[in-house]
């Protein structure tokens, strides 16, 4: 799957997109793997966008989707 990351989150990868061998799997096990394969990455209060859509963490994301790792946004 590609993995689309913005803001700090492709700061602290090095990177804006990574492709990962994964799937089928649900958004919450998708987020503790990627804790688990990068800890320093701050993914608290970060939103998951599969194909361009918001999901939930019970979504499930095949191996072929994109994912998209929002984080908060601030400003005014």
């Amino acid at each position: 799957m590609k993995i689309l990351c913005f803001a700090h989150l492709s700061e602290q990868l090095g990177a804006s997109s990574m492709e990962l061998e994964l799937g089928p799997i649900s958004v919450a096990d998708f987020m503790a793997e990627l804790k688990n394969r990068y800890p320093a990455l701050l993914l608290d209060h970060v939103m998951i966008a599969v194909n361009e859509q918001f999901v939930e963490q019970t979504h499930v994301i095949e191996p072929n989707d994109t994912v998209a790792l929002l984080p908060p946004v601030s400003g005014g």
